[in-house]
């Protein structure tokens, strides 16, 4: 694994408030630091779904004319991707730790829905033996939405459509799986809840552990 030593940004939070430009030289720095990487064919693998989802897809939107963007769009994966895909150069000799009799409440991302999809990570889940409920809706949060004045309200009610009675419904037992900063955030702060990413599920698992 390598991580890199210049902290990248994905620019959501430039673009989520209109400022383009701004978003823009963002995302040609991270350009700068991540497309060599994807130049050599190593895997970009994205643990947070909304910036995964930026460098997917508003990559190559807000920067139309760097070829570099679009390498780095088809080389950037999420985790469930990365463990999963049969070309790696893990595949064949690498399988997800058992989560047999493990109860999992998952809330997806909605950039993760709507740009990479959730079906990947409930298979992972599933075939290491996971039992999954699927939360529908978003958790209300949407990044910087739910902090800006006069969207708290909003923000709850949205929660109040999936996320906490689904929350209310399962019992400390059971794992809240949510890879999205927003999502657990605002199960923390509304429900009292704290979630895992699925790495961490992942590693809680592994011999060992």
């Amino acid at each position: 694994m390598i991580v890199p030593d210049r902290a990248v940004c994905c620019g959501l939070t430039w673009i989520t408030t209109g400022q383009l430009s701004a978003a823009r030289r963002r995302l040609r720095a991270a350009v700068d630091v991540l497309s060599p990487f994807a130049a050599e064919g190593t895997p970009v693998v994205g643990l947070e779904p909304s910036c995964t989802a930026v460098l997917r897809s508003d990559l190559a939107d807000l920067l139309p004319d760097d070829p570099r963007a679009r390498r780095l769009a088809k080389n950037t994966f999420t985790l469930a991707e990365f463990l999963t895909a049969p070309r790696a150069p893990h595949a064949g000799r690498w399988a997800p730790p058992r989560l047999d009799g493990v109860d999992v409440v998952a809330q997806p991302h909605c950039h993760q829905h709507s740009v990479m999809g959730w079906r990947i990570d409930e298979a992972l889940l599933t075939t290491a033996g996971a039992s999954v409920t699927r939360i529908a809706g978003c958790c209300g949060l949407a990044g910087n939405f739910g902090m800006e004045k006069g969207h708290y309200d909003v923000s709850v009610a949205i929660a109040e459509h999936g996320m906490l009675p689904a929350l209310r419904a399962a019992p400390e037992s059971v794992v809240f799986l949510a890879d999205g900063f927003s999502c657990r955030t605002q199960a923390e702060q509304l429900a009292g809840r704290r979630g895992l990413h699925l790495a961490q599920l992942l590693a809680s698992r592994l011999p060992g552990r």
